[in-house]
């Protein structure tokens, strides 16, 4: 069992406690892990606990508004001039056609056609914005009456924004911390970064698989499939964690949604989110295949794509997550017949770089919910969004370049699929590694050399069965630690 006191040393101002009752509370009422960790630091007393539930309740209420809200907040931001300031998920869009900025809030029903960011507010607040069109953020509504003929409509007009980010992150306070800790207990103490108890998993390889789906949100561009058995909290983790990347839940998605909209000028998820989690993706539709198709293996080559005159580029990893009956986990079959048939094909499927086993990952149950002291979700997720810089990028792909040993042969897909995989594993298990020379390498191996081999070698096994032509006998190669440092 992982020692709270340890963790607290390590992490003086970033842990929290997390009562499962309040949870809940939080769960039932929409709010992100990442905000509900925010607001449990801000209200909780010396103990770590909140001991004024209704309290609670009412400062929940006051500063993250609900839709039926709405009417009030647009008629005090129309009486008064502004709105009271509240936190809010915001999309923030240029409108070419008319020349202004709009914004909508999604959760209150605030579309773009009934507002505007008037120019001297833009200049005021686009730093917080343009690195992620919007997210969540501390928002102040006003408004503007008609004025013809340059404003026939009267409009909500966006007076304050703030990104939320109510931490000082420093990663090289995070890469210290992690040294007081040995491998197994950084296990738990990621677990209990994103809400999960340690002790309600039977062993090292079921925590392993579990952290894996981490690996979006700490590297760019890796693309990944997991099939699981329902109820291992794929939706969750992927869609309520972070506030950097997107899940998409069944439905229909375009291309000009993922990609670009030809006709509103806007780029599309690839472009504004670190990853994008297609979930239930048996269910999703996709209005013109071929199109979506060739478009995937554009970017997921890549990171980019071109439509007519215009080029995206996007650092967001492309997820399939998908139900499937434990007793067809199978690497024998053909586990990808179930999917769209966008992703029948074996040249799209091999610009996945690995496959999760969903089956090492046991089923939502009361014993993995935690209840007890963690790291902070929130801190913890821009932790993750930072290690995606392009500086950090490079200082753990060298170790990475540097530890790991080929034939010359190599299938150049398995390679780059298995660097990847590794130097997002060596972010998320070793931060604090920053040379090759730091790392135990019987560790690495375990924990990331021979995970990510394994991840990709599924991947190949499943284009041999659907392409047999093109893929059968070709297997991944040995991918080893180099002697210099087995040896060392």
């Amino acid at each position: 069992m992982l020692d709270e006191n340890k963790l607290k040393e390590a992490f003086p101002n970033t842990t929290v406690f997390k009562d499962q009752n309040l949870i809940a509370t939080f769960k039932a009422a929409s709010i992100p892990a990442f905000l509900r960790d925010w607001i449990l630091k801000k209200k909780a007393g010396v103990d770590g606990r909140i001991h004024d539930k209704d309290e609670l309740r009412q400062y929940m209420n006051a500063i993250i508004p609900r839709r039926e809200d709405v009417l009030e907040i647009k008629d005090s931001a129309r009486a008064t001039g502004a709105s009271k300031k509240f936190l809010a998920r915001i999309d923030i869009r240029f409108n070419v056609a008319d020349n202004h900025v709009s914004f909508e809030i999604p959760d209150l029903g605030i579309t773009h056609s009934e507002t505007i960011v008037e120019d001297y507010i833009w200049e005021r607040i686009k730093d917080e914005v343009v690195k992620t069109s919007g997210g969540w953020g501390l928002v102040q509504l006003g408004y503007l009456p008609p004025e013809k003929p340059e404003r026939p409509k009267g409009k909500l007009s966006l007076l304050e924004y703030k990104n939320f980010c109510p931490y000082t992150v420093n990663l090289d306070a995070f890469r210290n911390a992690r040294k007081n800790f040995t491998i197994e207990e950084w296990l738990d103490v990621l677990l209990g970064a994103i809400d999960y108890n340690p002790e309600g998993y039977n062993d090292w390889v079921e925590k392993h698989t579990m952290l894996t789906r981490l690996l979006p949100f700490i590297e760019p561009r890796i693309n990944l499939v997991e099939l699981a058995p329902k109820g291992t909290g794929k939706s969750y983790l992927f869609g309520r964690v972070g506030k950097y990347g997107w899940l998409v839940s069944g439905g229909t998605l375009s291309r000009a949604k993922m990609f670009f909209d030809i006709a509103k000028k806007q780029p599309g998820l690839v472009a504004t989110k670190e990853f994008v989690a297609l979930d239930e993706i048996q269910s999703i539709e996709f209005p013109d295949p071929s199109e979506m198709q060739g478009a995937l293996k554009a970017y997921m080559e890549s990171g980019e794509a071109t439509f007519g005159d215009k080029r995206v580029v996007g650092s967001a990893g492309v997820i399939l997550l998908g139900n499937i009956p434990q007793d067809d986990m199978d690497v024998t079959k053909d586990m990808f017949s179930s999917l769209p048939v966008v992703f029948h094909e074996s040249a799209l499927l091999d610009r996945f770089h690995g496959f999760i086993q969903g089956r090492n990952i046991p089923r939502m149950n009361e014993k993995l919910k935690i209840n007890a002291w963690a790291l902070n979700t929130e801190y913890f997720s821009e932790i993750m969004h930072l290690m995606r810089s392009q500086s950090e990028c490079l200082l753990y792909r060298s170790v990475v370049e540097d530890l790991i040993d080929y034939p010359v042969g190599a299938d150049t897909r398995d390679t780059e699929a298995i660097l990847r995989v590794c130097t997002a594993y060596l972010k998320l298990f070793f931060p604090h590694v920053t040379s090759a020379e730091m790392i135990d390498v019987s560790e690495f191996k375990r924990y990331c050399l021979r995970p990510a081999v394994q991840m990709r070698s599924i991947i190949r096994n499943q284009l041999q069965l659907i392409d047999p032509k093109e893929y059968g006998g070709k297997n991944v190669a040995v991918y080893s630690v180099k002697e210099r440092y087995e040896t060392a």
